[in-house]
């Protein structure tokens, strides 16, 4: 997804122009609109910030439409301009209604879109190995934890554009660490056993933070590429801990890595040919990657190829890779309830894709609605049907909740047993927990602001009485601005659930804690430095793959 707001601290334009001024120079497409130098690179800038995420570094499209000069210059800049500040309900931000970019920045935005997208460069292990950083050696870390906070019950929480993560406590609900990342941290990630937490930026910079150090910080960093989302560590027994693997939007690949040192050991490209045309694709970037617990795999996703790839690390040098063909474009997805059955949704396909990590193939491909956008998803027993696993979308305001137990409710199993109806399109998480009863959905990036300030949240015993709304930006308290409620994001126990409220750089943002039970407030955190927090990760709940 691309949905920054306001623009990036200083210290991180500088390290995004660094990158940029690597790429091709400005191309003077024929039919596009003048543009100077220093223009294009700021168009460059902007659109890897906002843009890249859903439309492609090529703009071929994604989850986004796709962008290329045949397309944007027919639309032409008037149209192109209309468009970017008002966004649509199909989950396209209102970029300049909100302010998030001034009516200048939508002028040249329109504009720079129809120009030919500039090459980024490649990035081999030469590069990877030129960034990486052993900060403390494995020998001279800790024995033991250091520290006397619940780790378990600990909360990473993704300050997306001061590129930092927030550590903090969740029983005492107090910031234990802030900790220097890359640029917009796309997801936390545990070791098996729990003390090392794995943090990807969109610029495709990880750091390896040691949980049991005095004070949490990084022992291990490195950049494995030019833009990124997607990180994971072995989970299968015998090999918790020994591997990470990461997976990049450019250049279209991933890389195997020692588990405690980053050190990059192998990387494959995805190149290759769509599932549905078998046309040759240049840019298949890497989405989702889960850890099996079924065998010794990583199970990564190839968007715009519609391949899921099982990845054996068992022999690198002699790697297995089994591809299944499942649908364009993929995307986010998690377990089912009891870990064999990866449920991930091909978006602009419309469909769910359910892999047995067990089997090692295609269950099934199901049609739910338009442009699906789980995260890891939401799994409960539904008082009709049985064990089920659920999706929201961006592209309209339904909720697909499908059956996910094919050995004692065979009849439902790989169906969507109900659709229910919720704010509205622009979603982008869904979550309960085995402990609760209750389901919620976001809707962040919806236009209208009475919806993207909002959650709706269903009592999973009554799902037909529909969503009750809960006001969480009012609660929060926090002035003006966009103040998004996004991924709810629940504590070890299952009692309390964390939003984030997500503000510009510049204005104040807060998390916002409810009684899950009881539907109530129970605290607000603020603190200058949470500036715009939004992807939460509960130590325990990621390592256990708990949603």
């Amino acid at each position: 997804m691309s949905s920054s707001i306001q623009k990036l601290s200083c210290a991180i334009a500088l390290s995004v122009l660094s990158v940029s001024s690597v790429y091709a120079a400005a191309p003077k497409t024929p039919g596009a609109p003048d543009m100077t130098e220093a223009e294009f690179e700021r168009g460059k800038q902007v659109f890897f910030e906002r843009c890249a995420g859903c439309h492609g570094v090529l703009r071929k499209g994604a989850t986004g439409k796709p962008l290329t000069p045949d397309i944007t210059q027919q639309r032409g800049t008037a149209y192109l301009k209309v468009f970017i500040t008002y966004g649509s309900p199909a989950g396209m931000p209102a970029w300049g209604a909100s302010g998030e970019l001034t009516s200048k920045e939508v002028d040249l935005m329109a504009r720079y879109i129809q120009h030919e997208p500039p090459m980024p460069p490649e990035f081999g292990m030469k590069d990877m190995k030129a960034t990486w950083e052993v900060v403390v050696p494995p020998e001279n870390r800790p024995t033991k934890q250091m520290n006397d906070y619940n780790l378990e019950n600990l909360f990473s929480v993704t300050l997306r554009d001061s590129g930092q993560v927030a550590l903090i406590e969740g029983d005492s609900k107090e910031i234990v660490g802030i900790v220097e990342t890359g640029y917009a941290v796309h997801i936390s990630r545990l070791s098996a056993s729990g003390r090392y937490m794995y943090v990807i930026g969109r610029d495709a910079k990880i750091n390896l933070i040691d949980l049991w150090m005095e004070t949490p910080d990084t022992v291990a960093k490195i950049k494995v590429g030019m833009e990124a989302r997607s990180v994971e560590t072995s989970k299968y027994k015998g090999w918790e801990d020994k591997y990470s693997i990461a997976g990049t939007y450019w250049p279209p690949q991933y890389v195997i890595m020692e588990g405690d040192t980053l050190e990059p050991l192998k990387i494959v490209s995805t190149r290759g040919m769509t599932v549905d045309t078998q046309e040759y694709h240049p840019e298949p970037r890497v989405a989702a990657i889960v850890a099996s617990h079924e065998r010794p795999e990583f199970i990564v996703n190839v968007k715009e190829t519609g391949k899921v790839l099982l990845v054996n690390y068992e022999d690198l040098a002699n790697l297995k890779v089994t591809s299944i063909d499942s649908a364009r474009f993929l995307h986010d997805g998690g377990w089912d309830s009891t870990l064999r059955y990866f449920l991930t949704a091909a978006n602009k396909s419309n469909k769910i894709a359910v892999v047995d990590s067990r089997e090692g193939n295609l269950e099934a491909l199901i049609e739910v609605g338009k442009i699906p956008h789980p995260g890891r998803g939401a799994n409960f027993i539904d008082p009709q049907y049985g064990p089920v696993w659920a999706t929201s979308h961006l592209g309209d305001a339904s909720i697909a909740v499908i059956g996910t137990d094919p050995e004692n409710h065979p009849q439902h199993a790989w169906k969507v047993v109900r659709t229910l109806e919720g704010q509205g399109g622009g979603s982008l998480f869904i979550k309960t927990h085995p402990n609760s009863k209750n389901l919620y959905v976001d809707t962040a990036l919806h236009p209208d602001t009475n919806v993207s300030q909002s959650i709706a949240v269903f009592d999973i015993d009554n799902l037909e009485a529909g969503y009750k709304v809960l006001p969480i930006a009012e609660w929060a308290g926090v002035g003006e601005g966009a103040k998004r409620v996004v991924q709810p994001e629940y504590n070890k126990a299952g009692d309390e659930v964390w939003f984030s409220v997500w503000n510009g750089k510049e204005q104040e943002s807060a998390l916002v804690i409810i009684d899950d039970k009881t539907r109530t407030l129970k605290q607000v955190i603020k603190d200058k430095s949470l500036i715009t927090p939004t992807g939460k990760f509960n130590v325990y709940n990621t390592m256990h793959d708990i949603y």
